[in-house]
């Protein structure tokens, strides 16, 4: 960690909350790939995070006692509340600058708060993303059946062997633009979100931590209208898909019902959660992540650890199938290549982005090569 770099000294770089440290390096790369000069940028840029909770991180710093630090600022470096507000004064971000909290759907949570904030111009540029890390030595569980963690440590989302999900660890932001203004500046545009929603299920549900088939629906059905695109243009479908028995069926049927029960079309549905496990307040933004470089590079990635479909999700009665191989994406109906990314917190906060690829804008060549 640069500590200079971000105005900190060793001793509050020792005791800083090592994920706070991550976003402060993840938030420099973003801006830095986005081409943006932050010491000479004039207008405002906006920040929202989602980080999960790393209490073990600040009884461990409590303890400690520290004469060159602050005891008032060490309050603050070991709190996530505060990781965006103090990336915002060390980078001198002058836009809204949040940490969201609604639990594993935080980050797409973000992304959806982002984009509001673009929209309504409160900034020209928002920075969205989260991260997980793991600072307890003791990684282990116990497995109960019916909870949501793995029997195996594997995810096996849809799939009739899956038992839950396993824990995993990373984080990224994303750096977002109004369209026009990305392609004005000549911007590298990796994709287009055409559209966002959020909502709770309240108490549609058998349980306060279960999810929900109507609050699923209506947040996923809400974005196609936002965005005024039908469902059978749509070729792929990043889900939350945690491999537990009860979430997955939940979450076809919901799926089902917002594509309008249309066996018609075919639309593939992976999660990277079977990759590198469930980020917990990270876990849209990865999904996210792993969405645009599918649309970037034309490609659909495996979703792992499939073999037989959950008897419990009627895949019969919709448009989508486990994407198990890598291979080639081709628009649908003639369309962009379109996309959505599902993420949805215990607590009921749903989060839902509609994604297509950027549009080919033909460069101006210079009139002298010098």
């Amino acid at each position: 960690f640069d500590y200079p770099f971000f105005g900190y000294t060793k001793a509050e770089a020792n005791l800083m909350d090592p994920q706070i440290r991550a976003l402060h390096e993840l938030a420099w790369k973003a801006l830095e790939d986005g081409g943006c000069n932050v010491a000479k940028y004039k207008e405002k840029i906006g920040l929202y995070l989602a980080i999960s909770d790393n209490v073990k991180w600040m009884a461990h710093t409590m303890l400690k006692k520290n004469e060159n630090v602050n005891p008032f600022f060490m309050a603050h470096i070991i709190n996530k509340n505060y990781a965006s507000t103090l990336i915002s004064y060390n980078l001198n971000l002058r836009g809204p600058s949040f940490v969201v909290d609604s639990a594993c759907s935080g980050s797409l949570t973000s992304i959806h708060l982002a984009c509001r904030s673009l929209l309504l111009r409160e900034c020209s540029i928002a920075m969205a993303g989260g991260l997980r890390f793991i600072t307890d030595t003791n990684t282990a569980y116990f497995h109960e059946e019916g909870m949501i963690s793995s029997k195996d440590g594997f995810c096996k989302a849809f799939d009739s062997d899956s038992s839950g999900t396993i824990s995993g660890q990373g984080g990224a932001i994303v750096v977002l633009k109004r369209l026009e203004e990305a392609i004005k500046d000549n911007d590298p545009i990796y994709a287009v979100i055409k559209a966002t929603a959020s909502n709770n299920d309240g108490k549609r549900k058998v349980g306060y931590t279960a999810p929900s088939v109507k609050g699923q629906y209506e947040c996923i059905k809400q974005t196609h209208r936002f965005a005024n695109i039908p469902s059978n243009t749509i070729s792929y479908i990043e889900a939350h898909g945690t491999g537990t028995k009860l979430g997955d069926p939940i979450e076809i049927e919901a799926l089902n019902k917002a594509f309008d029960n249309d066996t018609e079309h075919s639309c593939a549905i992976g999660s990277v959660k079977t990759n590198i496990g469930h980020l917990d307040y990270a876990s849209g933004i990865s999904g996210l992540v792993k969405t645009t470089l599918s649309i970037q590079n034309r490609q659909l990635a495996p979703s792992l650890h499939f073999k037989e479909p959950n008897p419990r999700i009627d895949f019969e009665k919709g448009p989508f199938h486990v994407n198990t191989t890598l291979k080639e994406w081709k628009p649908t109906n003639g369309t962009l290549l379109r996309a959505g990314v599902s993420s949805f917190g215990i607590g009921g906060t749903n989060a839902h982005v509609l994604m297509e690829e950027a549009p080919k804008v033909t460069k101006q060549p210079a009139s002298r090569p010098y």
